[in-house]
């Protein structure tokens, strides 16, 4: 009687084991991976499409907005990684997205990798978000009903993912696709560039300029050719999961009117057919280090394409080339899985006493329908003015084997992902952008000082040299995971 009370007792012991996600870990075998997408396509119309500088209602969906998520555990460890079909999403909704999601999984939310892949044809996240104009004040109801969708979507894709975790062997592979980015900053013909929304004159690269112009000098940076697709299978050889990054903006040319995940959803269908993977599997595409890198080679004249035309040349190229590289990609049933979250504390950028009386003056009494690109910048600068004096970002690192992930929430320039490649102490390390918040672009101090969109105040926040600081932090935490010898 005593052996089979203590038999019933250790049965009762291991299911409640099993059903804690935190002992769940400690059992589970060395490495196990668990994928999923959850549909965040808009369900109210009309709504604004974010990204641009006029209100821009979309009243339907050319293709579907996801949020997908990789779950990855090593017996030790347990991350999640979403990439979610969005230009940008504010702190404050991915924190709520996380909290949600770890109450689900007991996944810490410390341990959550959550970043926006940059399409420009996504509604905003929350209302208010993103000056675009005159807006019909009846949308704001649609706006708060998907963001209450979006943090319910993120929060749902890592709870499947959880739920679908089991035994997996993973690997990685490096591409070059060299063709379809384009440094988009040029050094132009003196006296050749507008002033600046603040009537400056000192901008010294100008950002898409007219194609084949013949003010045309060169372009002001370089451009990262690299692709890296992170290739997860099940113990049988099924693929389950393909985590890739390429530092290129969004496509554009959608139909007008239409929401759409641009190249990176695109990207997710076509892998999955040229793989001839399941129903279960997930292609992911984030944004690498794009922030002035886009599909336009400007010595050249533009040519006309259909809508999505161009959407499906990049997005095929791309899944042509790690479908190519995936047969010669080498798995393995064991890899260490270490993250490093920490947070950097950056000064926020203010306006001259000059700036700031000129930008206050063009919005006093303007009405909704006057508002120009030049109003827009002038309330960023009042905004900056008014509020605090700096901001806390997240920044993160993951080790998974010998690949490294860095992720920051930003709009980040090629330098400084090529910067992190190059010192990474892992063979090899791709960026994320955008990613657990959106603070605008991360111009390096060199490309500040040539002026520019991307270096103007409002687009870009924060101090002029954060991206060295943000570097530092980020080599630093991967030397310390790399150093981890679990």
């Amino acid at each position: 009687m005593r052996n089979l009370e203590l038999l019933l007792a250790a049965i009762i012991a291991g299911w409640i084991a099993l059903a804690s996600p935190s002992c769940a870990i400690e059992s589970r075998p060395a490495l196990q991976a668990g994928a999923s997408a959850v549909d965040i396509t808009p369900r109210d119309w009309p709504l604004p499409l974010i990204g641009s500088f006029r209100y821009r209602p979309a009243t339907g969906a050319h293709d579907a907005l996801n949020s997908r998520a990789l779950v990855l555990a090593d017996g030790t460890e347990m991350v999640a990684i979403a990439i979610v079909d969005s230009c940008y999403i504010p702190r404050e909704i991915l924190d709520e997205a996380k909290r949600q999601a770890q109450v689900e999984t007991g996944i810490r939310a410390d341990r959550m990798l959550i970043a926006a892949t940059h399409t420009h044809t996504a509604p905003p996240p929350a209302p208010g978000v993103g000056l675009r104009g005159p807006e019909p004040a009846a949308n704001v109801q649609n706006e708060e009903r998907y963001s209450r969708q979006l943090i319910d979507g993120i929060a749902a894709s890592i709870s499947k993912a959880f739920e679908r975790l089991e035994p997996a062997e993973l690997g990685w592979a490096s591409i070059e696709l060299a063709d379809e980015v384009f440094n988009r900053r040029w050094f132009m013909k003196e006296g050749t560039i507008p002033p600046d929304p603040f009537g400056g004159t000192t901008d010294r690269v100008r950002m898409n300029p007219p194609a084949a112009s013949p003010d045309l000098v060169e372009p002001s940076g370089p451009v990262d050719a690299e692709a890296v697709a992170l290739s997860i299978r099940s113990v049988a050889g099924k693929p389950l999961a393909v985590l890739a990054n390429y530092s290129l903006h969004y496509v554009g040319n959608i139909t007008e009117g239409m929401v759409s995940a641009d190249y990176f959803g695109e990207f997710s269908r076509t892998v999955a057919a040229h793989l001839n993977a399941g129903d279960r599997f997930v292609g992911m595409l984030s944004n690498g280090t794009s922030g002035n890198i886009n599909n336009i080679d400007f010595s050249k004249p533009r040519t006309r394409k259909e809508p999505f035309e161009q959407v499906r040349a990049v997005a095929g190229k791309l899944a042509d080339a790690v479908a190519q590289a995936y047969g010669g990609i080498e798995y393995a049933r064991e890899a260490a899985i270490a993250m490093e979250q920490t947070e950097l504390t950056l000064a926020r950028r203010k306006p001259t006493r000059n700036i700031l009386e000129q930008s206050r003056a063009l919005v006093r009494d303007v009405s909704p329908s006057e508002l120009t690109r030049r109003h827009i910048y002038a309330q960023r600068a009042i905004d900056l003015h008014d509020g605090p004096d700096d901001v806390s970002v997240v920044l993160q690192a993951i080790r998974i084997g010998d690949l490294g992930i860095v992720a920051l929430p930003f709009e980040t320039f090629v330098e400084t992902g090529l910067a992190i490649k190059r010192s990474s102490p892992l063979p090899r390390t791709f960026v994320i952008s955008l990613a657990n918040g959106a603070e605008g672009y991360l111009p390096t101090p060199q490309h500040h000082a040539l002026g520019g969109y991307e270096t103007w105040l409002g687009t870009s926040q924060v101090e002029t040299r954060a991206s060295e600081r943000i570097e530092e932090q980020l080599l630093t935490s991967l030397r310390r995971l790399a150093r981890s010898s679990r």
